[in-house]
C-alpha cells in the first residue's frame, strides 16, 4: 500500500526528483502535463450542441474529464490508484500557476482530502530539490495561485467558445472554417496588423538639416542644426546653410558627469526579445533552449526559464559568492572586472527586491547556484544555442553586481543669427557594468551622439566650415519580430488611450502569461494568420481579413487594451485582490456585451460577412515559382521592392503581377486563339476538384478564357475538401470566369475619368498624391515630384496611373 506519493509535472521532473531523494517521500509519479480537460459545453447543456451566438457559461464551473492522447492514461491511472491510499500527497509540479493547477486539478477531480504539501523549486538540480522538500508548505497556501488560474481557465474557455461561435455563425457566411476568437490571440493578432496598416498607410515627409564642421583651439567637430519643428523647406535649409558658413561665434559649452545603473535581470519576456534582435529566434526557440539549460540531462545551469519578474529575493543575496566564483572558471567570464566584494543593489531600483515578488512564484532567471561549480564540465555539453542563451543569462548577472557605468556628458551649442546649432559626446570615466558587454553599444551613443569632443571650454570661439544640407525623410514604425511582439503583448498598456487606466496596465503584465505568448504566436502562424518574412512577423491577408470585419464588428473583440484590463482582474486573484467568481464574472461580461452587439448589428443588416476568403485560408497557398521568378525579375528590371507575402501568397503575389507585369496589345489577345496547356488543365482540374466545381465548356476552349477562369476560382485553398452542395452548373461558371474582365475595365475606365476630373480641376501648382510608404521610385517614374507640402504631380503629368493605384 501506498503512504504518500509526489505527484510532477513531467517524466523528466520525476527523474530528477528520484535520483535527489529516492522513494523518501513515497513513490514519485508524472502527469504528462495537464490530465484533466474542461467539459465541452454540449457535456454540460446538450442543447448547446447546436451553434448559435450565445454566452456558454454553465451554472457553477465547467467540470474535468481525463484528457486523451500520449500516455496521459496510464499516467492517470497509475495517480489514482495511488491516492486511494495515501495519506499524503507532495506537490512537485512547476513553481508557477499553471504548475499549481495541472497538480491540484487532479486532487480536485477525484476529492483527495489526505495532507497535501506543495514542493517549490526554482532551479532542478539534486541540491535544490532536496531543499525544496525540506521547507514544502501546506498546499491550502498556495490556494489564490490555484483560483487564479482556475479562473484564467474558465474565463477562457467561456470566452473564446462563446466569441468563436458567434462570430462563425454571425459573419463566417460563406466560409467554411470555424472564425477563432480568443480572449489573448484576436488582440496579438490585431497588434500585428495595426501596425502593418501604420506601415502600408504610411506617406513619408522629407525634411533637412544642416551639418557644419566647428573648428576650435583643441581641433575640430561637427554641429547640426536640427530644430524639434522640422525644416520641410529646401530653401529655408539653404538660408541656413548660407549664415553658418564662415560664421564665428562664442561656444556655450556645458560639461555634466552622468551615470546609469545596470540593466534589470532577465525574465522571459526580456530573454525573448534579447535573443528575437540579437540571434534572430523565434519566440517559441528562446523558451525551448532556456527549458533544456533548466532542466536537461547533464545541464541545469539556471534557474526556472518562465519567470515573470526581474527581482530576486533578498535571501539569494547569500549565493552571490558561489555564482560569481563559479563564473570565473569561463574565459570569457573571468575577464569581466568584478569588484571585490560585488555590489548589492536592493529596492526597486536594484536587484533584490522582495515586495517586486509580490504575486509571482519565481524570480529573474539567472545560473543556478548549485550546479554553477560544475560549469568547466557542463560546458562541452552545450550546443552554441545553450551557450549564446547562458552567456546572456550570466552576463546579465554579472552586470548587476558591478559599478555604475558614468561618464561626463558634454553638450555645446553656438547660436547662429539665431539658429541654434549643436553637439554632443559622451566620455567614459568608468565603464562599470558596460564592461560585462564589450561589444554592446546603446541606439543613443550611434551617431553624432557617438563622437568625441575634442577639449572645450565656455565661452571659447568656434569657426563653422563646410556647412551642408542633409536630406533626411520621416521613417514607419519599424514591423515587429517575436521579441519585440512579446515585449508588446507585455506591455498592453501603451495601446491605452486614458492615462488613469494606463498606469493601472502598467502595473500588470501585459496580456497572456509568459509560457503562452510564444505558443500563441506560433498558433496565429499556424492558422495562416500570421507569416514570418526574415526576422519580422506580418499579417497574411487573411489575418488582415479577419481583423478589419471583427474590428468593424466591435473594436473590442480586438483591443490588446480591454484584455489587458482583464488580464489585471485574473492577476488580482493572486494577491487577493479579486475573488475567482467575480474575475470570470467580469470576462463573462465582457463577452456578453460583444455577442449582444454583433447580434444587434446582424438585425439590422450591418455587420460584414468574412465570406470564403478567410474561411479557406486563400492567402496561405503558396504562388507557383514560376510567379515568383517572374515577380522578381520585375522588381529588378522596374527597380520596385515587392510587397510583403509575395514569395508565400499567391493573392499578394498575383495582385503584384496585374499591377506591374508589361502589357501589350499582342499579350492581350494573343491567347484568343491559343490552346489550353497541360499545365493549365492540370492546374484548373486541382481548383475545380477544390472548390467542387465545374470547368465550364468555354475556359476549356482557349488559352485565354482559361486564365479568366482560373483568376476568378483560384482564391480559394486547393486543399480544402469539397462538398457536394457546392457543385454548381457550367453556365454560371462560365459567367462568374467573366465578371472580373468586366470589373477590373470598369475600375481601369474610372480611374481614367477621375484623374481627368481631378486634372482639369488641378492648379497650375500641380495635383496633390498621396504615395504609400516604399513606392517612392515608382512614384518618381510616373513623374511625381515632392516638396514642402508633400508628393505632388507637375502639369501635364498623366494621372491615369496614379488614380489606378489610388495614390490621388
Amino acid at each position: 500500500m501506498v503512504d504518500q506519493v509526489v505527484i510532477t509535472e513531467k517524466s523528466s521532473q520525476a527523474k530528477d526528483i528520484r535520483a535527489a531523494v529516492g522513494s523518501r517521500y513515497g513513490d514519485v509519479l508524472p502527469a504528462e502535463g495537464h490530465l484533466f480537460d474542461l467539459l465541452e459545453p454540449e457535456d454540460v447543456v446538450p442543447e448547446w450542441k447546436r451553434w448559435s451566438p450565445i454566452l456558454l457559461r454553465p451554472e457553477g464551473l465547467y467540470g474535468t474529464r481525463p484528457a486523451e492522447g500520449g500516455n496521459k492514461a496510464a499516467k492517470l491511472k497509475a495517480i489514482r490508484e495511488a491516492l486511494r491510499t495515501a495519506r499524503q500527497v507532495w506537490l512537485a509540479t512547476d513553481c508557477d500557476r499553471e504548475g499549481q493547477l495541472i497538480g491540484q486539478e487532479i486532487l480536485e477531480h477525484y476529492n483527495y482530502r489526505g495532507r497535501v504539501l506543495r514542493v517549490l523549486f526554482t532551479a532542478q538540480d539534486a541540491q535544490t530539490i532536496r531543499d525544496a522538500f525540506e521547507r514544502a508548505k501546506s498546499n491550502a497556501e498556495y490556494a489564490r495561485l490555484y483560483a487564479a488560474a482556475v479562473a484564467r481557465r474558465q474565463a477562457d474557455q467561456i470566452y473564446n467558445l462563446s466569441l468563436t461561435r458567434t462570430a462563425t455563425v454571425i459573419l463566417g457566411q460563406g466560409a467554411r472554417h470555424v472564425i477563432g476568437v480568443g480572449r489573448v490571440k484576436t488582440p496579438t493578432l490585431a497588434i500585428v496588423c495595426t501596425r502593418e496598416l501604420e506601415i502600408r498607410n504610411f506617406v513619408p515627409i522629407a525634411y533637412f538639416e544642416v551639418v557644419a564642421t566647428a573648428k576650435v583651439a583643441g581641433g575640430q567637430f561637427q554641429m547640426r542644426h536640427a530644430p524639434q519643428e522640422r525644416i520641410v523647406r529646401r530653401e529655408v535649409a539653404q538660408d541656413i546653410v548660407n549664415a553658418a558658413q564662415g560664421f564665428e561665434g562664442t561656444l556655450a559649452v556645458r560639461v555634466e558627469e552622468k551615470r546609469h545603473g545596470p540593466p534589470k535581470l532577465h525574465d522571459l519576456p526580456s530573454l525573448q526579445k534579447l535573443c528575437g534582435s540579437r540571434f534572430g529566434w523565434p519566440a517559441s526557440k528562446t523558451l525551448e533552449v532556456a527549458q533544456e539549460l533548466y532542466d536537461g540531462q547533464g545541464k541545469k545551469i539556471i534557474t526556472y526559464p518562465r519567470a515573470e519578474v526581474r527581482y530576486l529575493p533578498q535571501s539569494l543575496i547569500a549565493d552571490v559568492p558561489k555564482i560569481v566564483t563559479g563564473l570565473q572558471v569561463g574565459q570569457a567570464f573571468s575577464a569581466i572586472p568584478l569588484p571585490e566584494p560585488p555590489m548589492i543593489r536592493k529596492g526597486a531600483s536594484g536587484s533584490f527586491y522582495d515586495k517586486g515578488l509580490e504575486g509571482a512564484s519565481h524570480h529573474a532567471v539567472i545560473p543556478n547556484v548549485n550546479t554553477i561549480d560544475k560549469l568547466r564540465e557542463i560546458w562541452p555539453r552545450l550546443s552554441s544555442d545553450e551557450k549564446k542563451l547562458f552567456d546572456v543569462v550570466a552576463r546579465g548577472y554579472q552586470a548587476a553586481l558591478m559599478p555604475d557605468f558614468r561618464y561626463r556628458q558634454t553638450t555645446a551649442t553656438l547660436d547662429v543669427h539665431g539658429f541654434e546649432f549643436r553637439a554632443s559626446g559622451r566620455q567614459p570615466i568608468d565603464l562599470g557594468w558596460r564592461a560585462a558587454f564589450p561589444d554592446w553599444r546603446p541606439v543613443d551613443e550611434k551617431g553624432d551622439e557617438a563622437q568625441l569632443l575634442p577639449a572645450l571650454r565656455n565661452g571659447e570661439t568656434a569657426q563653422l566650415q563646410d556647412s551642408k544640407i542633409e536630406d533626411k525623410e520621416t521613417r514607419p514604425p519599424p514591423r515587429y519580430n517575436e521579441g519585440t511582439l512579446i515585449d508588446a503583448m507585455q506591455n498592453a498598456w501603451r495601446f491605452v488611450d486614458d492615462e488613469a487606466l494606463r498606469q493601472r496596465l502598467k502595473e500588470a503584465k501585459g496580456i497572456g502569461t509568459p509560457a503562452t505568448r510564444a505558443e500563441i504566436i506560433s498558433g496565429l502562424k499556424k492558422q495562416s494568420f500570421l507569416m514570418t518574412q526574415g526576422k519580422h512577423i506580418l499579417p497574411t491577408e487573411t489575418g488582415l481579413s479577419l481583423f478589419g470585419v471583427l474590428k468593424q464588428a466591435d473594436p473590442a473583440l480586438v483591443d490588446p487594451g480591454v484584455t489587458a484590463q482583464l488580464e489585471c482582474l485574473l492577476d488580482d486573484v493572486v494577491v487577493g485582490k479579486q475573488e475567482m467568481l467575480g474575475a470570470i464574472d467580469a470576462v463573462c461580461d465582457v463577452a456578453q456585451r460583444i455577442i449582444g452587439k454583433l447580434k444587434e448589428g446582424a438585425a439590422t443588416g450591418g455587420l460584414p460577412s468574412l465570406g470564403a476568403a478567410v474561411g479557406n485560408n486563400s492567402a496561405a497557398y503558396p504562388p507557383t515559382p514560376a510567379m515568383k521568378r517572374f515577380a522578381d525579375s520585375i522588381s529588378r528590371e522596374k527597380g520596385i521592392k515587392p510587397p510583403p507575402g509575395y514569395k508565400t501568397s499567391i493573392s499578394v503575389c498575383r495582385r503584384f503581377l496585374s499591377e506591374h507585369a508589361p502589357k501589350t496589345a499582342t499579350s492581350e489577345t494573343s491567347g484568343e486563339h491559343k490552346p489550353v496547356s497541360p499545365a493549365q488543365l492540370s492546374y484548373a482540374k486541382k481548383i475545380a476538384q477544390g472548390k467542387g466545381v465545374v470547368i465550364p465548356d468555354e475556359a476549356k476552349a482557349n488559352s485565354a478564357a482559361m486564365s479568366a477562369w482560373i483568376a476568378s476560382n483560384s482564391s480559394t485553398n486547393l486543399h480544402q475538401p469539397s462538398r457536394k452542395t457546392a457543385h454548381k452548373p457550367a453556365r454560371s461558371a462560365a459567367r462568374q470566369s467573366t465578371a472580373p474582365k468586366k470589373s477590373s475595365r470598369k475600375r481601369k475606365a474610372k480611374a481614367a475619368a477621375d484623374a481627368s476630373t481631378i486634372a482639369q480641376a488641378s492648379s497650375a501648382t500641380g495635383t496633390p498624391l498621396r504615395i504609400p510608404y516604399g513606392n517612392k521610385d515608382m512614384a518618381l517614374k510616373l513623374g511625381a515630384r515632392y516638396r514642402s507640402g508633400g508628393w505632388y504631380a507637375p502639369p501635364g503629368v498623366d494621372l491615369t496611373a496614379f488614380g489606378e493605384r489610388g495614390w490621388l
